[in-house]
């Protein structure tokens, strides 16, 4: 890939991350006042699984799809047909997009007992657990309406060269779930319903906020287009089969939610505030360099630059695979003090808080593949092949629900976490396989050799971490700030070594970002 355009995707990436580190750092705060204040519990439980119903709609129809197929199309019409047609697009999508989910948001409302039954039937066997998660889902459900409609102006303004105002929207809901959760009355009788109301509210913020942005790029999506444009068919055929292919991962985490609503309570609570970990990683570098590389990506594959297409294959996960596989092992060995520090208060107990230990540990095993899947996911769309992916989701989905079924008796919750991190595994490799054979060599021995150095560096930068948390935290009863200098010393020795390692074997990813690094600063001066 030439240097402008990696310079290019590093910054649309570093403007998608820093935005999704201050979302996750909200998020956590949000997490760590809903531990202390709903503990793991019945109201918890009926809370995320409430919550992860429009959130896995949002998933699958809207950044899952929705993005992966509207971009290429939106991009190639602006490309070959000019800005006046792409915005004809953009406000049919709109229209067209808005009837639908007002008919899905009004659906969802009167199915919600349905759909409840169907992601958490075990509530059905606790009282009033079904009853609550059903009111909670009815008041979260126009969620949907607002998020959807969020990743389509997202799409539009990741091809318009803008990512700012798209990345920071998730912070704001962040923002709108603490106020709730600060301003709910003592004595509240239903607190859980005044956080729901705090998603709806910041939902609705999320939206408003990129209007104006739409505006300034010349976007009026609401005058001068009808409802139907022929950029749409392409659209909704891209989008069909990329609806499963592209969101395995969510929906190996939904049939993790089904089961664990079979095992002890609090256990979906256990694998929520895990995967809330797992994701901060994941977030901040996978999911923001799958977002920078898709355009860019949708450009070479339309001018057919085979070669540019390759070389932002390998950057992409080679970079990305220095980044998060250290993460994955500092979450390893940090995963107890870690989960501690940030949840272990008022009804989060030290059972609690072990029991979510175990289910990071299982999760982190796959954070490596979690990332990867976003990257490859991505090289597919891009040639609008949407088959593949839908192939091997497929083969995934039945391994992770085959290692569900094996897993979770003798290792409860923590068997399901391992079982989505081996599926996602199996996901990654199908897809490498078919991705080499589809356009001929990746180059794969390059990357099997920056694997192995990142491997190697990753595994002694975790026998440091270990050693000195052995040693700096030894005890259980540790104050709020000894387990928060020392987390902090641990990680940034962590950080340090690894830097060190990388530079002393040479590794080219170290390299490749100091230099951008370096020329980003001379730009600036």
């Amino acid at each position: 890939m030439p240097d402008p355009e990696k310079t290019l995707v590093t910054k649309a990436a570093v403007v998608v991350g820093s935005a999704t580190l201050l979302s996750r750092i909200l998020g956590f705060v949000r997490d760590i006042i809903i531990a202390w204040y709903f503990g793991a519990g019945l109201c918890s439980d009926a809370f995320f699984v409430a919550f992860r119903i429009p959130n896995l709609f949002r998933r699958l129809f809207a950044e899952g799809s929705l993005s992966i197929s509207f971009i290429p199309v939106f991009a190639e019409c602006l490309t070959k047909q000019g800005k006046d047609e792409a915005n004809r697009l953009a406000g049919s999508a709109v229209r067209l997009l808005s009837l639908i989910l007002i008919v899905a948001v009004i659906s969802g409302i009167l199915l919600s007992p349905l759909i409840v039954k169907l992601i958490a039937p075990g509530f059905s066997d606790t009282a009033g657990k079904y009853a609550l998660t059903v009111s909670l889902t009815r008041i979260m459900f126009p969620y949907l309406f607002f998020i959807c409609l969020v990743a389509l102006f997202m799409g539009i303004l990741n091809v318009l060269g803008h990512f700012a105002a798209p990345a920071f929207a998730p912070a704001i809901l962040n923002i709108s779930m603490i106020a709730a959760l600060l301003f709910i009355p003592a004595g509240a009788g239903e607190p859980a319903k005044i956080l729901a109301a705090g998603v709806l509210v910041g939902g609705f913020l999320q939206l408003a906020v990129q209007i104006p942005f739409l505006i300034k790029k010349g976007v009026y999506f609401w005058k001068g287009s009808g409802i139907y444009h022929p950029g749409l068919k392409e659209v909704g055929t891209l989008m069909l089969p990329a609806i499963f292919g592209a969101a395995v991962y969510q929906i190996n985490i939904l049939i993790g939610t089904l089961l664990a609503s079979f095992l002890p309570e609090g256990s979906v609570s256990y694998l929520y505030y895990a995967d809330r970990l797992v994701q901060l990683p994941l977030g901040i570098f996978a999911i923001s360099a799958a977002t920078a590389i898709f355009p860019a990506l949708s450009r070479q594959a339309s001018g057919n630059d085979m070669g540019a297409f390759r070389e932002t294959f390998d950057y992409s996960i080679r970079i990305v695979l220095f980044i998060t596989f250290p993460c994955m092992i500092g979450l390893i060995v940090l995963r107890e003090p870690i989960v501690a520090l940030l949840f272990k208060r008022g009804e989060f107990d030290a059972q609690t808080a072990a029991l979510t230990a175990q289910a990071l540990l299982y999760y982190s095993m796959g954070l490596w593949a979690f990332a990867s899947v976003r990257i490859v996911v991505s090289m597919f769309y891009a040639l609008r092949d949407t088959r593949t992916p839908v192939i091997t989701a497929l083969i995934s989905f039945l391994a992770n629900v085959v290692l569900s079924l094996l897993l979770m008796k003798p290792l409860k919750h923590g068997g399901l976490a391992l079982a989505t991190s081996l599926s996602s595994m199996l996901n990654v490799a199908l897809l490498l396989l078919a991705l080499d054979i589809k356009i001929g060599s990746l180059g794969l021995k390059r990357l099997k050799e920056s694997v192995f150095k990142i491997a190697a560096c990753s595994l002694i930068m975790g026998g440091i971490v270990w050693g000195l948390a052995s040693f700096i935290m030894h005890t259980e009863n540790l104050s709020f700030i000894g387990q928060l200098s020392g987390v902090t010393c641990c990680i940034l020795t962590g950080i340090v070594s690894y830097a060190v390692l990388s530079f002393l074997i040479k590794s080219p990813e170290i390299k490749s970002l100091v230099a951008l690094a370096g020329r980003g600063i001379k730009k600036g001066d």
